[in-house]
């Protein structure tokens, strides 16, 4: 029986970048990290539904920084939580490089309007 889910969290990460997989890993992290603080004190309710139902996340991809400011400017036009994350530059990539953005946690269906499209990572 598959489990619906009403609220999600998601990740939109940079393909351009070619990061190794345990630098995606934390990046994502710090995404949905700081999406779920935000949005723990900007809206509890939503939180608290969402971590009620287990805390829905996918991470998706997209190929530039542009979109990522694409899909920020859009998620915010609809007042969703969002976080862009910037790297600290210590190993891979320069000292604040835009990474990914998190949205949510939110209604499933007000994150598909901005991700829904784009391809799972």
């Amino acid at each position: 029986m598959q489990r619906e889910f009403n609220y999600k969290l998601v990740v939109v990460v940079r393909q351009d970048l070619k990061l190794s997989k345990g630098k995606l890993a934390v990046q994502v992290a710090h995404a949905a990290v700081a999406c779920a603080l935000k949005a723990k004190k900007k809206c509890p309710l939503i939180f608290s539904k969402w971590w009620g139902e287990g805390q829905k996340k996918a991470v998706v991809k997209v190929k530039t920084e542009k979109e990522i400011y694409q899909l920020e400017e859009k998620a915010q036009s609809l007042r969703l939580v969002t976080a862009i994350i910037r790297d600290a530059g210590l190993t891979e990539i320069p000292p604040n490089t835009l990474t990914c953005l998190g949205i949510g946690p939110a209604k499933t269906r007000e994150v598909d309007k901005i991700t829904g499209e784009l391809s799972l990572l």
